[in-house]
């Protein structure tokens, strides 16, 4: 185990966005808004904390993801911190802490959900290589994105 490992659940603040790298790699990002809830001891208030993390996700995952989830679904997802720095074309150093899914799927507590398992594809299909079965959760019945073609994005190859 390496010990970069998380687990957070919450609710999807942007619906995924689907991209494709230069080699065709499938990748997909969406937001999650994480809620605390806790009693201050002293004031015996209520007090409420939130925590906004972009989620990435790569081929079959993101594909499943950005048709299956949108806004304001409940989802549990499993992951690394991986770390992301770039230059603006101004020249300012920008980084930023990305969770990297390794699986994801729909929160239970207090919604029901249906899974629907995809076929496996080979590379010539379009499916790059066959993972893990490629389980498709549906939370709450989400209606899948408008079709049309994602746009082009060279997001850099996953590295492994």
């Amino acid at each position: 185990m390496n010990g970069n490992s998380v687990t957070v659940v919450g609710n999807v603040t942007r619906d995924p966005e689907l991209r494709f790298t230069a080699s065709g790699q499938a990748t997909a990002s969406f937001g999650l808004a994480v809620n605390r809830v806790w009693n201050d001891r002293q004031t015996n208030e209520k007090k409420e904390a939130v925590s906004f993390f972009d989620i990435v996700c790569w081929r079959e995952m993101a594909e499943n993801a950005s048709e299956s989830l949108s806004k304001g679904a409940r989802v549990v997802v499993t992951g690394r911190l991986e770390q992301r720095s770039w230059e603006t074309p101004d020249g300012d150093k920008r980084s930023k802490i990305e969770i990297v899914a390794d699986e994801i799927g729909p929160s239970l507590r207090w919604a029901t959900a249906q899974v629907t398992k995809n076929d496996r594809r080979g590379p010539a299909e379009g499916g790059g290589q066959a993972m893990n079965g490629g389980a498709r959760p549906v939370a709450n019945a989400a209606p899948s994105p408008s079709g049309g073609a994602a746009p082009t994005y060279d997001y850099g190859d996953e590295p492994f």
